[in-house]
């Protein structure tokens, strides 16, 4: 259900991106085209569509990891637009909690030390790094794994850190990139378990994926085609 009595987490406004520079004899490629939505807090919102639809572009803008052709992105009320490309670094680290299919967890370092990264760069001071982590470990289930590296985890174990690393900050939202698609059946269906764990807690989470069963584990779902929205329900 869209909660229409509180301010948007994310919101965009006409939004598109294209990619190529048709004045100097490239082609221009319409990846967005005039996308508007409101993602609000507490929601559980998947982003869907075919290959090719446009959800990578429309994740990369989420993600603030690029910048919109045209329109305009706000984040927690924030214009997007305005920010230099270090704030928009600073908007991200803050308010944005990733959680990638591919884990992205560094090898050789224990779980806890993972989750402990962004807190390093939000400057958090070494103590109360440690204690975060380690309670958003025990949060996931993982508070017997703290000291184990990502070698000595399974894959579910992974994701878990992950999503734990990505929560640690207490970001605006979880934003979630096909986060059970290198996972086994049977350990993907306990990580989107989690992830409805961590909607009853009041999570604000936005998964994108291709797969319309997963997405339908959401409470909400945005289909995307050609660039367009062309279902939000």
């Amino acid at each position: 259900m869209i909660k229409q009595n509180i301010n948007p987490v994310v919101e965009f406004k006409d939004v598109s991106r294209i990619y190529g520079s048709p004045e100097n004899g490239g082609v221009a490629i319409r990846a967005l085209d005039g996308v508007s939505f409101r993602i609000y807090e507490g929601e559980y919102v998947a982003v869907t569509g075919p290959s090719g639809s446009g959800k990578s572009t429309l994740l990369h803008l989420l993600g603030l990891l690029e910048r919109q052709s045209a329109g305009e992105i706000f984040i927690n009320g924030t214009e997007t637009n305005k920010l230099t490309d270090n704030e928009l670094a600073k908007l991200r680290n803050k308010k944005i909690g990733f959680v990638f299919q591919q884990f992205n967890l560094l090898r050789k370092t224990s779980a806890l030390k993972n989750v402990e990264l962004p807190l390093i760069y939000a400057g958090i001071s070494k103590d109360d790094r440690y204690e975060q982590a380690k309670q958003e470990l025990i949060k996931v289930g993982l508070g017997d794994r703290l000291f184990n590296g990502p070698s000595q985890l399974s894959g579910g174990q992974q994701q878990r850190v992950a999503i734990a690393r990505a929560l640690v900050t207490n970001p605006a939202m979880l934003l979630a990139d096909e986060p059970t698609g290198n996972l086994d059946s049977k350990t993907g269906e306990q990580i989107l378990e989690l992830f409805e764990e961590l909607y009853k807690k009041g999570i604000t989470i936005i998964m994108v994926t291709h797969d319309r069963g997963i997405a339908q584990r959401a409470k909400r779902q945005i289909v995307i085609k050609d660039g367009k929205i062309v279902s939000d329900s």
